[in-house]
């Protein structure tokens, strides 16, 4: 009995040493294929981190441009594509030069096709990769589901293949890079290049923590900054008063810069947040006055599309920035003394 035992745990231990050798040989590989997980509703999935159902695959087949009767696959090898000839001279031959390569390359090590790159009739002795080669092309298909897929174009020349397909846009569900995947929005999948993929990521999180530390020095050393950046910043601008307590400003803006509020754009929530901080803060009362002077019709827009000042009925521009620019100038001090007294008695008294 203490033999099977034993005789299982060596097993155990086996299973575990090869998974832990599988994963390290996986986490050296640093260009795959990931599901791209936005956050948006997709019918439950997104609260586990998947975008398709459990053990199901999306199998695409390499896309293909039809001209004349004859297919011309999308493979990033190609040197007479559109996006190729439409090249800059000089970047278009860097461009040939670096297709003809890999195509030797692969000819070479699938076909045993030794071709010199530099020949004048290299495509004419090019055997497996030409562009309109449907018998190999059309067998070039990715599968993609929930899990990843790693690519080691310098071993597997099918994956060199499928790597250059995808950075051609051969694949419509595969993004060329994290960054297109979040600007696409419909897109399902991403190459993920490590090094290109956590740039993109840590960019808004560098961006995030500097707008959190400029949040924490106004917390520390400048509520009334504080407190007109959650004016000018804040949609429902008129809740803060001259009372409301310094935490709930500072935890208003700490969800602003998170994307918790009406914006959900977390990079453009924490980049504004940046730079309404940058503003002096004659500008930042300026557009904190004019914001709730609107709220409390001290200034209203006519029919006209202008802004008036409805005590005076004087115009003061079409928008807010003109407004701000208009009260900046000392000819309308005036104005500006009135509107200021209308907005802090509400500031001040509720």
């Amino acid at each position: 009995m203490l033999q099977e035992e034993e005789k299982i745990k060596l097993k155990i231990m086996d299973v575990n040493i090869i998974e832990k050798h599988n994963s390290l040989k996986r986490g050296n590989n640093k260009i795959s294929v990931r599901p791209y997980v936005n956050g948006k509703e997709n019918m439950g999935l997104e609260k586990y981190d998947m975008v398709l159902f459990e053990g199901v695959v999306h199998e695409e087949p390499l896309a293909c441009l039809l001209q004349n009767g004859i297919k011309r696959y999308v493979t990033g090898l190609n040197e007479f594509a559109p996006d190729v000839k439409n090249l800059p001279e000089d970047e278009k031959e860097a461009k040939i030069k670096q297709i003809r390569e890999t195509v030797s390359q692969l000819e070479k090590e699938l076909a045993s096709n030794v071709i010199d790159p530099k020949d004048p009739d290299f495509w004419n002795k090019v055997q497996l990769l030409r562009p309109n080669n449907d018998t190999f092309w059309g067998k070039i298909i990715m599968r993609f589901g929930n899990e990843p897929i790693f690519l080691d174009p310098m071993k597997d020349p099918y994956d060199l293949i499928k790597l250059k397909a995808i950075e051609a846009g051969g694949f419509s569900l595969c993004a060329k890079s994290f960054e297109e995947a979040k600007n696409s929005g419909n897109k399902k999948f991403y190459l993920d290049k490590f090094e290109e993929t956590v740039g993109v990521k840590t960019e808004y999180k560098k961006l995030r923590n500097k707008a959190l530390a400029e949040l924490q020095k106004l917390f520390d050393k400048n509520a009334d900054k504080l407190f007109l950046v959650c004016k000018v910043l804040d949609a429902n601008s008129v809740q803060y008063k001259k009372t409301t307590p310094l935490d709930v400003l500072y935890d208003n803006m700490d969800s602003y810069i998170n994307g918790e509020s009406a914006d959900k754009n977390k990079k453009r929530t924490a980049q504004e947040f940046l730079n309404i901080v940058k503003l002096d803060m004659e500008t930042l009362k300026l557009r904190a006055l004019v914001k709730d002077a609107t709220w409390y019709k001290v200034l209203a827009t006519k029919p006209d599309g202008y802004i008036y000042h409805l005590k005076s009925s004087t115009m003061l521009g079409k928008n807010p920035s003109d407004i701000v620019e208009y009260l900046k100038n000392p000819l309308n001090e005036e104005i500006l003394a009135d509107l200021t007294k209308n907005v802090e008695n509400y500031w001040y008294n509720g």
